[in-house]
């Protein structure tokens, strides 16, 4: 089955409707449903249709939504979007054609209308909402999966804290006096960081705001020059879900991001909105930045006072060049944290089925780069290689594939020994082609395998399960 790729025309922003209204057509318990939504913040409601269920009946009678109690016809429409201040309208009738007709008179009059259950005609939908007094959280699928978008809510109400809305009303009331303080907002930004990481923030959600208040007193009478430091962390092969804890939580805390070309679009996006992100990724023959501009950048923007996460897919130690960086921060006395990430050789293996070792006939594994730091041809010269009873994983080797397989048949392994190569490892566009050192260069060529790709020759590849669920 394909799945047509879709982009949302729907973007999301909170509505600030003011001394506005918002018009729900239709009076049964689909119109309840909405109705009960907008009572959830301080707006008038007013409900037109002949006859209202129970639930509405109630809350008209309590005044707390306005009954026009008229038919749903669009000459009866017109008048009300003439007269009223109407912001947003809601069609709530079982009738397509007439909710149809409707949304095109509110689009005469420049007001949006949502059709419900009709999002195609519809100038906007309502998202799953999660309401903690002032804090809002709105999660949609642009009406593609709405039982996905509210099972999305439950994750993240699950996450929230007790107390949120306290500890937002609290930070309100302290915003003025930081601004005045410290007119940069990556300064102001950085305190609040270490506020809500601290003691502070819990005495906030409590509502033990003279404590919590000390604790931000604490933070902001204490001078200190901003500093700087760098993450070396650890992205992982390609897939979001693979990322550790620590990564996510500093690619949200960081300044600016520096990162390599294997960290994929989907990871990216997880780092902070206004984060500064450079590109300084390095392939074969094709460097954005040299290694030494590279770590002049990292320890420029930590001597400014950044926090700068330096983010790199697999794992910064496992030929990602992060024992490099080290050596250049530390010594320019700069803090560094690492944050190991699962390597490619890991990941790319497992999500294809490949065990790395196996007590059958694996008993070790050997990772090998590619190529060789000057870009020249790899050349396998130590004849452990040729050990039968271990897997070897040989990083950035597609451009060589060819001269490695016939190496390593040089150096006594069989011409068919099995080998696999893996395109794309974790991310929905992964490949996985087996084969031998003899028949893989062909096959490789044949469906046009391209970088990142990573090959694994040993008899694991023969123990492959494909059916296997990433």
């Amino acid at each position: 089955m394909s799945i047509p790729s879709h982009t949302t025309p729907y973007f999301p922003i909170m509505l600030h409707i003011g001394k506005g209204a918002v018009l729900v057509v239709g009076g049964g318990e689909v119109a309840a449903n909405k109705v009960h939504l907008l009572r959830g913040i301080d707006i008038q409601v007013h409900v037109v249709c002949p006859t209202l269920c129970s639930s509405l009946r109630s809350l008209a009678r309590r005044g707390e939504i306005t009954h026009i109690a008229t038919p749903i016809h669009p000459q009866n429409f017109i008048p009300l979007l003439k007269t009223s201040p109407y912001r947003l309208v809601y069609l709530a009738t079982n009738d397509h054609a007439l909710n149809a007709t409707l949304t095109a008179l509110c689009e005469e009059h420049n007001l949006l209308a949502c059709a419900v259950d009709n999002p195609a005609i519809s100038h906007f939908i309502t998202p799953a909402i999660i309401h903690r007094g002032i804090v809002q959280i709105s999660i949609s699928t642009g009406g593609v999966a709405p039982v996905l978008a509210r099972h999305i809510r439950t994750l993240i109400e699950r996450a929230i804290p007790h107390g949120i809305d306290s500890l937002a009303r609290f930070m309100d009331t302290q915003k003025e006096r930081l601004r005045k303080l410290f007119p940069d907002t990556k300064q102001r930004s950085r305190i609040w960081d270490q506020f809500l990481e601290g003691i502070g923030a819990y005495m906030a959600r409590k509502q033990h705001y003279a404590q919590a208040e000390q604790e931000l007193d604490k933070l902001l009478n204490t001078p200190h020059k901003p500093r700087g430091e760098v993450w070396l962390v650890g992205a992982g092969p390609g897939d979001p879900d693979l990322l550790t804890l620590s990564a996510l939580r500093l690619m949200q805390q960081a300044d600016v991001v520096l990162y390599d070309y294997l960290v994929t679009p989907d990871i990216l996006n997880l780092v902070r909105r206004d984060a500064e992100r450079i590109p300084v990724g390095k392939m074969c023959h094709q460097h954005t930045l040299s290694q030494e501009e590279i770590n002049a950048e990292l320890i420029r923007r930590a001597q400014n006072g950044q926090r700068v996460l330096r983010l790199k897919g697999g794992d910064p130690f496992i030929f990602g060049r992060g024992g490099e960086e080290l050596k250049a921060l530390t010594d320019y006395h700069i803090p560094v944290r690492i944050v190991p990430g699962i390597s490619a050789a890991n990941g790319c293996a497992a999500y294809a089925g490949i065990p790395l070792t196996h007590r059958d006939c694996a008993h070790s594994c050997l990772f090998i780069t590619g190529h060789t730091k000057s870009d020249t041809p790899l050349t396998l010269e130590d004849r452990t290689i040729s050990f039968r009873n271990q897997t070897i994983v040989i990083y950035m080797g597609l451009s060589s594939l060819s001269s490695i397989c016939t190496q390593l048949i040089a150096h006594g392994l069989p011409s068919n020994w099995p080998a696999a190569i893996i395109e794309q490892g974790t991310t929905p566009d992964q490949r996985v082609i087996t084969g031998t050192l003899t028949t893989l260069p062909d096959l490789v060529t044949h469906h046009h395998i391209t970088p990142p790709a990573l090959l694994i020759i040993g008899k694991v590849v023969q123990y492959r399960i494909s059916s296997v669920l990433p």
